[in-house]
């Protein structure tokens, strides 16, 4: 009997701590960073106690949640700098940050905002700027990137695309889809007599309504 004590007692900190990552990605994702911890541990089904012992500040918390994310962004950056074709690695980071950015609240506020929970993130902004930088210096030598286009155009389309964190999620895919394409389409420096790339599927979007009057 003694002996299995131990061995419980790690299964259970196991799925504790999975249920904590699991309810943090929910939460933060739909919420974004400024959800407090508690909420977090409620939506896990644990105390703030069994919480704090896994994650004893939520900058460790966050840093966890997103790690998947952040692997993902690295991935992305890295093969945008291997493409042989400098605008198609331009093109392919701009759609992959903004499904990254789309598919959590959460990730996005720590890759754009100074939350002070969100510090390890600023060396991954960093990191993207100097390879949008760097691609668009290729790409606008071969004459596919507009000459006017500069990094901080990257960081206006990124406060734009993050309205859509009111979309509802079942649209907000297919919307982050739609405005990277025009957005990049926006971008190119094509003669006139190019045709245009096709547009993905437009999202079923509702406009929200107007707070009744009290």
């Amino acid at each position: 009997m003694t002996s299995r004590l131990p061995q419980t007692g790690r299964s259970d900190a196991r799925d504790n701590r999975a249920r904590i990552l699991h309810a943090a990605r929910a939460v933060f994702g739909e919420e974004g960073l400024s959800a407090p911890m508690r909420e977090v541990a409620r939506h896990a089904g644990v105390g703030p106690a069994t919480l704090y012992r896994h994650f004893p500040t939520k900058r460790a918390l966050i840093t966890e949640t997103f790690a998947e994310q952040r692997r993902a962004c690295h991935a992305a950056v890295r093969d945008a700098l291997t493409d042989p074709d400098p605008w198609h690695g331009f093109r392919s980071l701009i759609e992959r940050i903004c499904e990254l950015h789309a598919h959590s609240r959460g990730f996005a506020d720590a890759f754009m905002t100074a939350f002070p929970e969100a510090m390890d993130f600023a060396a991954d902004q960093g990191q993207t700027l100097r390879a949008v930088a760097e691609l668009a210096r290729r790409a606008q030598e071969i004459g596919q990137l507009r000459p006017g286009f500069v990094v901080d155009d990257l960081i206006l389309m990124l406060m734009a695309h993050r309205g859509l964190q009111g979309t509802p999620p079942a649209a907000r895919t297919q919307a982050s889809r739609r405005f990277a394409a025009y957005v990049i389409e926006a971008f190119r420096a094509a003669p006139e007599t190019a045709a245009p790339t096709p547009l993905p599927p437009p999202p079923r979007l509702q406009l929200t309504d107007p707070p009744t009057p009290p």
